[in-house]
């Protein structure tokens, strides 16, 4: 799927060739299978970021294609070949699933091209499998369940059940939580994954209910999130297994489980390093357009992606775009000189985020919508725990 932003913004498809004088930016993510709601909101975001931008990076025009990954490792990997071989882009992006961006990693850096996350962030990639043309604009897995595990350390909470997909990010956010969390893990499950994901939880909420934890951490992105979230309420847990989680209740789910009418929903409270409410100008602007052409809030998949693209175009333009200066592009992607809607962070030597992470819970807007607010910053300018196996200075 090529999707064409031109400085008109006419959203013109085009089959052919377009002019050298145009930045290429190939943006995998998921646009088919039940994870799809993921993807189209990444894809809403950097649609938005071009349209904020004018369609042009200085004198450049702004070219996206996008690619469907359809949540799978061996696919991902044949669209990102196809976008470093055959659309030569000059940028890869994207990026929601960890084993999709593992498996496709070297396709990018091996052609000397930039590769930037928007949202998976496997531990490999922030520790010995760094690369100087490898840059995040999300987080490292870790990082997110790790905030989360100092949040129940506070409110003296000593036993937790863990529940997380059997895959490369499932793993590094259990290995998150514990890694901070002082209490007993009384029980953990790693469930299956992919395009065959289970979305049946019973048999665990049964363990976990049985265990006698004094609360039940998840982790279940996209659908299964939905899916998960409707099956706690209907267990009526809320009271016995109080719920914390990263990743599963956030802008995409929370339309669904509103209209479900999945009350137990608010007052939940989730670990992120961006908001909604974050009071920055780049932040109002980004979630005020996006509501006013989508009629929802974003999810911070969308923020990430937004990022993404205003990461690239800050680059291309400290170096006039003049595409052949790499150095001089990743010297500017590392200063991280734009305005991102997180506010201010800087980059780790492991081309990750040194950000804050935030304490957020689930409310009910004006409009009646339902939504996040920050109600504690838990960690400030925090750096991954992989940045110490990075090799680069």
């Amino acid at each position: 799927m090529r999707t064409y932003l031109t400085a008109a913004m006419a959203a013109t498809f085009l089959a052919g060739a377009v002019s050298a004088e145009s930045v290429k930016i190939g943006f995998v993510t998921t646009l088919t299978t039940g994870a799809a709601v993921i993807g189209n909101d990444m894809k809403n975001s950097v649609e938005l970021a071009v349209e904020h931008l004018g369609g042009k990076i200085g004198d450049l025009d702004i070219e996206v294609i996008f690619e469907d990954d359809a949540f799978a490792p061996e696919t991902g990997k044949q669209v990102t070949d196809k976008l470093v071989k055959q659309d030569d882009v000059d940028f890869v992006a994207g990026y929601i699933w960890s084993h999709v961006l593992l498996a496709s990693r070297k396709s990018v850096l091996d052609a000397g091209k930039f590769l930037i996350s928007a949202n998976a962030g496997p531990s490999q990639m922030a520790g010995k499998l760094c690369d100087k043309n490898f840059f995040s604009t999300s987080w490292q897995n870790d990082q997110t369940p790790m905030a989360m595990g100092e949040v129940l350390n506070r409110q003296g909470v000593k036993s937790l059940y863990l529940m997380a997909p059997n895959y490369a990010a499932g793993k590094d956010m259990t290995a998150g939580v514990e890694r901070t969390f002082k209490g007993e893990i009384a029980g953990k499950d790693l469930t299956k994954w992919g395009a065959d994901a289970q979305l049946d939880f019973s048999a665990e909420l049964a363990k976990a209910k049985a265990s006698g934890a004094d609360g039940l951490f998840v982790f279940y992105p996209g659908a299964a999130g939905g899916a998960f979230i409707k099956q706690y309420d209907q267990a009526g847990l809320k009271d016995t297994l109080p719920l914390y989680s990263v990743f599963t209740v956030d802008a995409l789910s929370l339309p669904k489980l509103q209209a479900a009418g999945f009350t137990s929903v608010l007052g939940s409270r989730t670990t992120q390093q961006w908001d909604p409410t974050l009071d920055n100008a780049a932040n109002k602007k980004f979630v005020e357009d996006y509501k006013a052409k989508h009629g929802a809030y974003p999810s911070f998949y969308g923020a990430q992606s937004y990022d993404a693209i205003m990461l690239i175009a800050s680059a291309v333009e400290a170096v006039g775009g003049d595409l052949s200066d790499q150095d001089g592009i990743r010297a500017a992607m590392k200063a991280a000189d734009f305005d991102s809607v997180r506010g201010k962070f800087t980059y780790g030597n492991n081309h990750l985020p040194v950000q804050n992470f935030y304490l957020r819970e689930v409310i009910e807007d004006a409009d009646g919508m339902w939504t996040t607010k920050v109600v504690e910053t838990v960690y400030e300018n925090h750096q991954d725990s992989y940045a110490s196996e990075c090799s680069m200075n």
